[in-house]
């Protein structure tokens, strides 16, 4: 059995991550992923990372910065830009809006790959693709070691950590390992949030996941798709909340009521913003060689969030050496879960049909949309859709602390400029609670937060003494998570794990002890300060 003194399960976004901290830091790492790319969000998801305003400046990790400043890098060493663009700081290559930073997820792939070529040079590092967690074997409170299935060979293979970080998209090593965690909405009787619901706690009160794609356009109609085996399903569905069929431009804001266009180009008065230049990756305009280009963009748009049935809870747990049927399969090791995954892909392969073949205009135009395509050498896919389904929320631990709304929200916090500040701080982020409609009807709760902080206690499960959430399933509630999943705040939750847990090596203690000391508290902000994360706000009222 191979052994390391931190097992990393998961190689998304937070794994790769806090395999950098856990590297610099001088422990030995097994990094294991799921499909063969690691990064998650970053890459294998192929969305583009969602920030704040003022990631430029401040407000990440000092290795996210550099993770930005390479991928421009990347593009100006790599690409024939133009040099108006080549010369620009904020180098924005695919002029895309939802970031600053609109990139393709091969350059993502590279860039972190780069970053954690030094560690894998000395052997202090192994990453080990198409790995899927199976189980656990656990002693008492401690996780001992995993058991993978490999996806390429069907075999079982276990690997062993003095501390394990669960990095996986859903969570998956929570309910392996006995470790007491939480699923869908809390109830409003349970954690006092003016979003939570009003009854009892919705198991099954999950935002919806995407299985994105990237689309091309060249205005010739000549690579379109078959009609996929669900289109009639999809093209008449209408969730009860929607103004129309959900395979439409129309969308209603939630909380105005208000009924909005989405057009795929340009805007007219009253419209919301462009599906296209959205999350465009690709803008021809900015390269020298642009005349042999077709725009990009990733189609992560609410006509494809899929929010039928939750992924989670839904199967049986796998026991013995079974292997079940498809299980290359991402994500599924269940029937129930196997199914709802392929109709979220049949979802978005009848967007891209629909736009096609049936989708109005709105421009002068006749038709549909025949010059879009998909982009299987943008996916590393054979059919231009990502390798894994984009989750927005997972199983969560049961923390030391839970954050809620009222620590986060801008209408609980009047007259603040930032969140209350937690003394265990162990990093920062911005965004708005942003949740997308749920796995049992409810619909989409968007509201506005103020920069706030990653407390500690959020980290440390209530009883496990040496596993560690890494990503989307540290102590927060289905609201909160809505503002803590994006991409600048899970790196930072990775390269947090990772220090706590060789706080916790070095001293050969459970980290319930690090997180109940002022001292050794204190300690972690120090190494963390040290290697460049950053633990409050500045004054934004003066910026």
């Amino acid at each position: 059995m191979a052994k390391a003194d931190i097992l990393i399960v998961g190689g998304g976004t937070g794994g790769a991550a806090a395999a950098m901290m856990a590297c610099a830091l001088g422990h030995s790492v097994i990094l294991t992923e799921e499909t063969d790319w690691i990064g998650g969000q970053l890459t294998s998801q192929i969305v583009p990372p969602d920030e704040h305003p003022w990631i430029e400046r401040f407000g990440c990790t000092r290795r996210y910065r550099a993770y930005r400043t390479q991928v421009r890098d990347f593009y100006r060493s790599h690409t024939f830009l133009k040099a108006r663009h080549r010369m620009n700081p904020e180098l924005n290559p695919g002029s895309g809006w939802v970031s600053k930073l609109c990139h393709e997820p091969r350059v993502g792939l590279a860039v972190l790959n780069q970053m954690l070529h030094p560690f894998l040079q000395t052997g202090q590092l192994q990453i080990l693709l198409r790995r899927k967690p199976h189980s656990a074997d656990v002693q008492g409170d401690l996780v001992r070691s995993v058991r993978f299935l490999n996806l390429e060979t069907g075999d079982f293979e276990s690997y062993e950590g003095k501390f394990v970080l669960d990095a996986t998209e859903l969570g998956d090593l929570l309910p392996m390992t006995g470790t007491e965690y939480v699923v869908g909405a809390e109830s409003k009787s349970e954690t006092c949030e003016p979003n939570a619901v009003d009854g009892p706690a919705e198991w099954d009160n999950v935002q919806g996941i995407t299985w994105c794609f990237a689309l091309g356009h060249d205005h010739k109609g000549e690579r379109k798709i078959e009609k996929p085996e669900q289109y009639d399903k999809w093209k008449s569905w209408q969730p009860p909340f929607w103004p129309g069929p959900l395979l439409g431009f129309q969308v209603l804001h939630a909380h105005t009521g208000i009924i909005r266009e989405l057009p795929l180009y340009g805007r007219k008065p009253g419209d919301w913003y462009a599906l296209f230049p959205y999350r465009q990756i690709i803008d021809p305009q900015y390269f020298e060689n642009g005349d042999r280009m077709d725009p990009v963009t990733v189609v992560n748009w609410p006509q494809n969030d899929y929010f039928e049935g939750t992924i989670m809870d839904v199967d049986p747990m796998p026991s013995g050496d079974f292997v079940p049927e498809g299980f290359e399969i991402p994500g599924a090791m269940g029937p129930v879960s196997a199914s709802r995954l392929n109709d979220a892909k049949q979802l978005s392969l009848s967007l891209l049909y629909w736009l096609q073949n049936d989708a109005p205009r709105h421009d002068d135009a006749t038709g549909s949309y025949p010059g879009v395509y998909a982009r299987p050498d943008i996916t590393g896919t054979a059919d231009g859709f990502a390798k894994y389904p984009y989750i927005r929320e997972a199983r969560r631990i049961v923390a030391q602390y839970v954050v809620k709304e009222q620590d986060v929200a801008a209408y609980t916090n009047p007259g603040k400029d930032r969140a209350p500040s937690f003394e265990d701080s162990v990093g920062i982020g911005s965004y708005r609670i942003d949740l997308h409609p749920s796995t049992n009807g409810a619909n989409t709760i968007d509201t506005s937060t103020l920069p706030f902080e990653l407390p500690m206690r959020s980290l440390i499960p209530v009883r496990a003494k040496n596993l560690i959430p890494a990503c989307k399933n540290i102590g927060v509630t289905h609201i909160t998570n809505g503002c803590y999943r994006l991409h600048p705040v899970e790196w930072n939750i990775g390269e947090s794990a990772a220090a706590i847990a060789s706080i916790a090596i070095n001293k050969d203690v459970p980290i319930q002890s690090l997180s109940e000391n002022s001292d050794t508290v204190a300690e972690v902000q120090q190494l963390l300060e040290s290697q460049g994360v950053e633990l409050r706000w500045p004054a934004l009222k003066a910026i």
